[in-house]
């Protein structure tokens, strides 16, 4: 398991089994360091539509696997011990409430 703080300063979790979940798409294989990087120092942070407990962290890359895009995390944040969901790369930021981070 890892562990990062995000731009708030909390602990997030990215167990062993999210990450493999992650990295079954090939283009996230070593993508490690730009998800903790996206969690520290996101270009910005939504709340899901779905679930106000989950935030979007999005940070842009001009050069990726797949050209450039957005990287998004998924992390569950209402809960005692946040947790990435997910991680994959995106041409859009997905709808939502848009959460300050300064």
């Amino acid at each position: 398991m890892k562990r990062f703080s995000d731009y708030a300063d909390r602990d997030v979790r990215l167990t062993d089994e999210r990450l493999e979940h992650i990295e079954r798409r090939p283009e996230m294989e070593g993508q490690i360091g730009r998800i903790e990087e996206t969690l520290r120092e996101p270009d910005e942070v939504r709340e899901s539509e779905g679930d106000e407990s989950v935030f979007l962290y999005y940070r842009q890359y001009d050069e990726t696997p797949v050209t450039e895009k957005y990287l998004l995390v998924v992390v569950k944040v209402g809960v005692e011990s946040p947790f990435v969901i997910t991680a994959f790369f995106t041409d859009r930021l997905k709808s939502g409430t848009t959460v300050e981070t300064e």
